[in-house]
């Protein structure tokens, strides 16, 4: 018996149309730790819609103990990671989400991976782009919130330290696991970066892309009145203006508010509600 769709006739799309660019005026690359659960689900709720963005995911294999030498294990990966995002096709930007592992094995060993498979594009990290957003605000001395051990904690300061910024007060939870860090709720972050913060210090740096920061940046930033940076939506941001994606995007702190006229100006002015 042949199968149905041999005997069944078949015909050919005859209407006129016209081929478009494809899915995304801006292309995202994202490449995210095989055990992260709050990178993703971050940017896609931080794009807030807009059709013009498309996030494009693609893995990279990672211990679940956060540990300076767990991070290095990293390195050989990131050229088969970046090689399955599209392949091929167009993309403008690509995304490591990684502050710890960027920290340990430096963002031109990253970068350089990543373009041996997908070359000539633009590679934003955690770090370097929480760098950027400090000096975007004019401030060099920060308070800074992780989830890490001391083992991830000490290179995290030292990095900080070594690229202009006087790190006046360090706060963590300790957590030597990826799990812990995935559970850890949005108040808790909101609560420990409130006392995080001190006087002396012009903003505050929340590490770590594995963490739900970027629920509670706007809240964060209402209550102690000053930049709030956090690894994801400082990676975010670092993509999308890579890409040349120069709108604003609300709800997601002061950094992601700022558009290429008014990247002078802090708007605190938005309603922010305070987190459950």
């Amino acid at each position: 018996m042949k199968p149905e769709c041999e005997t069944m006739k078949i015909e050919s799309v005859n209407t006129p149309y016209e081929f478009d660019n494809g899915p995304g005026r801006y292309r995202i690359g994202l490449i995210v730790l095989s055990n992260d659960l709050a990178t993703e689900r971050d940017f896609i709720n931080m794009r807030s819609g807009d059709d013009d963005i498309v996030i494009l995911i693609s893995r990279v294999l990672n211990h679940d103990v956060c540990s300076v030498e767990n991070l290095r294990d990293m390195e050989p990966e990131m050229t088969l990671s970046a090689s399955l995002l599209i392949p091929g096709y167009r993309l403008d930007s690509i995304a490591y989400s990684c502050t710890s592992g960027t920290v340990v094995m430096g963002y031109n060993t990253i970068a350089n991976r990543i373009r041996e498979a997908r070359p000539n594009i633009p590679v934003a990290t955690p770090i370097t782009a929480a760098l950027e957003a400090f000096q975007l605000f004019g401030v060099n001395k920060i308070s800074v919130l992780t989830p890490y051990t001391d083992n991830v904690n000490g290179p995290i300061a030292s990095y900080l330290e070594a690229h202009g910024m006087e790190v006046v007060a360090f706060s963590s939870f300790k957590f030597a696991d990826n799990e812990s860090m995935s559970k850890l709720p949005p108040q808790a972050i909101f609560d420990a970066a409130i006392k995080a913060d001190r006087p002396e210090a012009e903003a505050l740096f929340i590490s770590c892309t594995a963490i739900r920061a970027v629920d509670v940046v706007d809240a964060i930033e209402q209550a102690i009145n000053k930049p709030v940076v956090t690894a994801t939506q400082a990676l975010y941001w670092q993509a999308l203006r890579s890409a040349g994606y120069l709108k604003s995007v609300e709800k997601y702190g002061a950094l992601l508010r700022m558009t290429e006229t008014n990247q002078s100006k802090i708007d605190r002015t938005a309603t922010v509600q305070m987190p459950l």
